[in-house]
């Protein structure tokens, strides 16, 4: 079933070697629980490679072989120790990055496994204060080291320099080859003509391949070459010294290293799971352990998405066996396939290309035969083949095994073979396993038909086009076409008519059968696809329509409003207007000693106040107005025979109360009366305690990348970057500046040493970006 092909592609999306060598040594499981197990952690994966775009995996190294040798002795060179230093970086980096999505979105495995990683931050800052980025031992690794390389500079440009003052010298210049100082070996030299090598004195440490060249070190400089190589071997011992120090630290964390080494091994490999998922277009299946498959629109993984033919299929509940007919290039092999396959994935944690409410079983094994039929010369050889398979999966398989036959009786007489399968499928079938078998041979179609518990199936093929169509059809068993494909083809009728006679009248009568059932189930999915179809234009045309509606009501409401609230604006002029005149009209009743009656007053002012509108929108719900019986002392209310506001004075007794109307007080009928507004005492105004909540944003990085910009525009993009990102609780983040000239890095760290949030920055490691990157401690 080629599940080979899946474990490389799987390796394919591993960031390290640790995840590929995991991809490749992935097994299927008969354990229900570890599957089940082994899916939540790539559902994990695939939510955080969902909202994060993956995990972090950068610096992490295969260190098991260097943390071997450094248990039994050996001594660890500087590129072993510093991957040893990067990647015990790279896991804490990686399970701080988990920590964090597990606050966003629960991976309650995936942080498991993270808290399980050591921190051994001691071993790497020891590592890094010996050796640099380029892996190379730093004069600061210790006191003596620093002091013997001092001496070395200084005995070197010693010799360099004693030897630069001769070949200036013009006595010495036409005796050299090139006016220059090199090296032969560790000794310092210059190249002199063959010819002088007589008048030239020192000793002779290489010549040119023409011999016209000598490189001779001169007596003079012989004592401090000398100097420079002692000085070099105490160099040598100085850095064994403290590498064998380094390695012997290894040694002793050796067990938390290799724990560690296998847990990221594993985190990987569960991210190279979730990135499949993603390539594949693939989702999570349910999982059983009762022998059920439901399979909806399952694509073979390793068929191109644009040409994959889904199929729709469903095993174990009305049927254990399912007998698929029909003629070769129709897709059988590759609908067994997809089936074995995807059982394979899910059972190895791997998410199945299906749509989602897929259902898979975990089975105690997956057996299947599959191979295609070879010439008629080697007929028996493949006979011979398909039986020993056939053989060996008869001795192994349990009622809990999934069994894949195709060509089942192939390569031997048509008789004999269909009676061989017929009896092979029925012995299989008792055994109460899951079974799909393809076939040429039409008395299992019978056979099917005849069997509880078994049911046809067939490829479709599309006679007017004379081509499969690659869609399995379970329940309709396939026809041979051959009549039809060859009366399409030319065929004379006649021949045809006297082939059609030769066929017996029950082959007739199962060819007619199936033809009708075919015929009904076009006319039914045509007719089904017309009512989808018009289902779909009529939801269309409902929510046009919803949305139409909703357009004229809200302009409806806005002309409306428009309208009422210019009436309202003359209104309220004219109520101005008249309200000095009322003021007016008093002052005039004062000083005419009550000419102007107070009633009269009020029924002018009743009069304003009807006049003026009711605005509101349409639809909106109107204030409920209290009767009567709530009357209260300080309500605002309005006596409905006069069409009057006013204010509840005081309670007379249980039918009457006192009304302050303007300035006149009068006794009125609790009956007369409508409650517009009670007073505060009566309804305590409830004050919403407004709660902002500040949402992390799920597509935000830890890195952000300013190469290009001008140092004005990276520290505004920065400031904004740095704020996200302590709201989001990052502990470190990345400033990416590049190299160039300097000026964007200076302007940026000068920036950041005065940033209230950040604690502490550095240029990053080798495995970071070097001086291109600036990595920035949060507080």
């Amino acid at each position: 079933m080629e599940f080979h092909k899946i474990t490389h592609k799987l390796g394919t999306h591993a960031a390290t070697s640790l995840g590929i060598a995991k991809a490749e040594e992935v097994r299927p499981s008969g354990d229900y629980t570890e599957v089940k197990l082994r899916l939540q952690a790539t559902d994990e994966a695939f939510a955080v490679d969902r909202l994060k775009g993956g995990a972090p995996f950068g610096g992490i190294r295969d260190i098991r072989a260097a943390i071997h040798r450094a248990r039994v002795g050996g001594m660890l060179n500087p590129s072993e120790l510093l991957d040893i230093s990067t990647t015990i970086y790279g896991g804490r980096r990686l399970r701080k990055f988990l920590e964090t999505m597990n606050e966003q979105h629960p991976i309650p495995m995936l942080t498991g496994w993270a808290e399980l990683l050591s921190d051994n931050k001691e071993m790497e800052d020891r590592i890094k204060s010996c050796i640099d980025d380029n892996a190379s031992v730093m004069d600061s690794a210790s006191s003596d080291l620093a002091r013997i390389r001092s001496e070395l500079r200084s005995g070197e440009a010693r010799v360099r320099e004693k030897l630069e003052q001769m070949i200036r010298s013009t006595s010495v210049q036409k005796m050299l080859q090139d006016a220059l100082v090199t090296m032969r070996g560790d000794r310092y030299v210059i190249p002199v003509k063959q010819e002088y090598r007589s008048s030239f004195g020192g000793m002779i440490h290489d010549q040119s391949a023409s011999g016209a060249t000598l490189f001779i070190e001169p007596e003079a400089v012989v004592t401090l070459n000398n100097r420079i190589r002692e000085l070099k071997l105490k160099e040598e011992a100085e850095v064994e010294k403290i590498l064998r120090m380094l390695t012997a630290q290894v040694a002793e964390i050796s067990e938390e290293l290799l724990a560690d080494v296998e847990l990221l091994a594993q985190l990987d490999f569960t991210f190279a799971k979730a990135g499949l998922a993603r390539e594949l277009k693939a989702t999570l299946p349910r999982l059983n352990d009762r022998g059920f498959l439901k399979l909806k629109r399952a694509r073979h993984p390793l068929i191109p998405m644009d040409k994959v033919v889904p199929i729709d299929l469903e095993l174990g509940a009305s049927f254990t066996t399912i007998i698929v007919t029909g003629p070769n290039t129709g897709g059988k092999t590759v609908s067994l396939k997809t089936v074995g396959l995807l059982s394979l994935m899910a059972m190895s944690g791997l998410f199945i290309p299906a749509e989602e409410e897929s259902e898979l079983c975990v089975f105690d094994g997956i057996y299947a035969d599959i191979g295609d039929e070879q010439s008629i010369e080697q007929s028996l050889s493949t006979f011979s083949s398909h039986m020993t398979n056939i053989i060996g999966i008869l001795k192994d398989m349990t009622p809990k095994s999934l069994v894949l036959l195709d060509e089942l009786g192939a390569g031997t007489d048509p008789a004999e073979g269909s009676a061989l399968a017929i009896s092979l499928l029925e012995n299989i079938h008792r055994m109460g396993c899951r079974m799909i078998a393809t076939t040429h041979y039409s008395e299992l179609k019978a056979y099917a038909y005849e069997r509880r518990g078994v049911i046809n199936a067939s490829m479709e093929f599309d006679v007017q086009t004379l081509s499969p169509t690659y869609r399995l059809l379970v329940g309709v068993p396939g026809r041979s076409n051959a009549f039809a494909i060859a009366e399409r083809l030319g065929l004379p009728r006649a021949i045809i008519d006297s082939a059609r006679v030769q066929v017996s009248d029950e082959d007739q009568r199962v060819e007619t059968m199936i033809a009708s059932l075919e015929e009904n189930r076009l006319t039914a999915e045509a007719e089904r696809n017309s009512a989808e179809q018009i289902r779909r234009e009529t939801e269309q045309l409902r929510t046009v329509l919803t949305k139409e509606r909703e357009r004229l009501e809200e302009q409806r409401d806005k002309v409306l409003l428009k309208a009422q609230q210019e009436a309202q604006d003359a209104v309220a002029k004219a109520r101005r207007e008249a309200e000095e005149i009322i003021a007016d009209l008093r002052r005039l009743a004062k000083e005419e000693a009550g000419a102007i009656k107070e009633h009269k007053l009020i029924d002018a002012r009743r009069r304003l106040d009807e006049a003026e509108p009711n605005l509101r929108k349409s639809g909106a719900k109107q204030p409920q107005r209290t009767r009567q019986a709530d009357a209260e002392p300080g309500d605002e209310v309005r006596v409905i025979s006069l069409g009057q506001k006013g204010h509840v004075v005081d309670i007379v007794n249980g039918t009457e109360v006192t009304v302050q109307l303007g300035i006149m007080k009068m006794k009125v009928k609790k009956s007369d009366l409508e409650v517009i507004k009670a007073a505060p005492q009566k309804k305590p105004v409830q004050q919403a305690a407004a709660t902002v909540k500040r949402t992390r944003d799920d597509n935000i990085r830890m890195e952000l990348d300013l190469r290009g910009a001008n140092v004005e525009e990276g520290i505004l993009d920065l400031d904004q970057f740095l704020d996200e990102s302590f709201l989001n609780n990052f502990g470190q983040v990345f400033v990416i500046h590049g190299k160039g000239t300097g000026v964007l890095r200076a302007g940026i760290q000068d920036y950041l040493r005065k940033h209230k949030h950040v604690k502490s920055f550095r240029i990053g490691a080798y495995n970071e970006g070097g001086n291109g990157v600036t990595v920035v401690e949060l507080n």
